[in-house]
């Protein structure tokens, strides 16, 4: 009797032979090994097949002769129908058929080309893209502040004592293993060098605002070495894409964003350490109203599924040594618990569990911004409800500076005109308080005149308590 199951990564079923098949079993011989079974449909229903005993003679030897390896070749009888069950072992070494390598994904077998094709090889061979040594490179390039940003981190996380970092820069990277007998490792570059797109095109983020799917209101990029990229894309987006809500429990002044920063800073690492450098795409950060998503070209590990990133799971570091390099640094853990991390983060704060996407070799995290914050923040209809704050500032504000500031505040998109018209004085009156506002950094525009923002700069604003 049939024991029906689904194709998978590592099973997969043909109704009759065709040499095209040994493309499958070269597949599964370069990922986790696998089962193609002869004479059975795509439900796992034996249909069965007649030329058995010549199969069980050929099939071995076409699959040796073509790629040099052993296949256990077994026959199956299922009532009255035949089978033949091919079961492959998984080889530390790269396998190609007729010179093409192929590689199982999923349930579909991919030939494997380019970049793609050079990872896999080289991860065969027990080396990583990132552990490559790359020749020509000066020591005096480095980015002296991105060994001093390291070495804070590090003597402040314990994972460093002050004694293993008194030793200078070479030393320092020797210890990290980013040297390779006379030359640096790609990692070394990316971690520490001030232009790691010199040698890594893409190597940066893109952050944008959007009003909706196609409307782009302002952007902005980052760059420079990966050590200290995520505190510049926390600080960037905290400060300027996000509108805090200012509260206050008894004395203590509580500011509101729309996801926390722990579960936004860990999404982050996750996209510098574990992306695919080689394509040459930047991070991207997406911000919308209703959501913030991060993308990044990658992929997960062989055979596992996004439900696997939410499960319990061990580190399995795209690229190790930049890993290696930021676990040092105190910036990360080693034990595979980065989506629990940033799961959890948002469950404290009440907000929706985050959502994630593989594609191809886009791999997407994505936070919902919850309506009660879009509210309070004038990003959307407030459905009547006025919200205001009154802020003081070290400049001090006249009473329409006020009232503009809070317009601002509550519709970001709102023109001149229309605070004209609100709060009941010219034009021109507006326009010189704005331009007031402007001056003293408080307000900025970001945008064409019709689809621009107002930006406030909230770290010069205390609300009235």
């Amino acid at each position: 009797m049939d024991n029906y199951s689904f194709e998978t990564h590592n099973l997969e079923y043909k109704e009759s032979w065709h040499d095209n098949h040994l493309k499958t079993i070269c597949a599964f011989a370069n990922a986790s090994g696998g089962r193609l079974d002869i004479g059975r449909n795509d439900k796992g229903e034996t249909v069965g097949l007649f030329d058995t005993k010549k199969l069980m003679e050929d099939l071995p030897n076409k699959i040796k002769n073509s790629m040099a390896i052993v296949a256990d070749v077994a026959l199956h009888i299922v009532g009255e129908k035949k089978y033949i069950s091919i079961k492959i072992n998984s080889y530390p070494f790269p396998i190609s058929y007729r010179g093409v390598y192929y590689l199982r994904s999923g349930s579909t077998t991919q030939e494997l080309t380019g970049n793609a094709l050079d990872d896999f090889i080289l991860r065969r061979k027990g080396k990583t893209w990132d552990g490559v040594p790359i020749p020509r490179v000066s020591y005096d390039d480095f980015d002296k502040d991105a060994f001093k940003s390291f070495r804070r981190k590090a003597k402040a996380s314990g994972r460093l004592t002050a004694q293993d970092l008194e030793i200078n820069d070479e030393e320092l990277l020797e210890n990290l293993h980013l040297i390779e007998g006379d030359y640096l490792k790609r990692a070394a570059l990316l971690v520490f060098h001030q232009e790691p797109e010199n040698w890594v095109p893409g190597a940066y983020i893109k952050i944008g605002y959007f009003a909706n799917a196609a409307d782009l209101i302002f952007q902005d990029e980052i760059h420079g070495p990966l050590i200290t990229m995520a505190d510049k894309a926390e600080d960037l987006v905290y400060s300027k894409y996000f509108k805090g809500i200012i509260s206050y429990e008894g004395m203590q002044r509580i500011e509101t964003f729309p996801i926390p920063r722990q579960a936004f800073r860990e999404a982050i690492l996750n996209a510098i350490i574990h992306r695919d450098y080689s394509t040459g795409n930047p991070i991207h950060i997406h911000i919308y109203p209703e959501e913030v998503l991060i993308y990044n070209d990658g992929k997960l590990p062989d055979s596992w599924t996004v439900d696997d990133l939410f499960s319990k799971h061990t580190s399995k570091p795209y690229n190790p040594f930049i890993a290696g390099a930021f676990f040092r640094s105190g910036q990360i853990e080693s034990w595979g618990r980065g989506v629990e991390k940033i799961t959890n983060a948002c469950k404290d704060w009440g907000l929706q569990k985050p959502f994630y996407r593989v594609k191809g070799n886009d791999v997407m995290i994505g936070f919902h911004v919850e309506d009660n914050y879009r509210k309070k923040a004038g990003l959307e209809n407030n459905e009547g409800e006025k919200y205001e704050i009154k802020y003081e500032i070290k400049y001090g504000l006249n009473e329409t500076q006020q009232k503009i500031l809070n317009i601002l505040h509550e519709k970001p998109t709102v023109t001149m005109g229309d605070i004209a018209s609100e709060i009941g004085i010219s034009i021109h009156g507006i326009d010189k308080n704005i331009r007031y506002l402007k001056r003293i950094g408080l307000i900025e525009r970001a945008g064409s005149r019709k689809k621009g923002i107002w930006i406030i700069n909230t770290g010069l604003l205390e609300e009235k308590s």
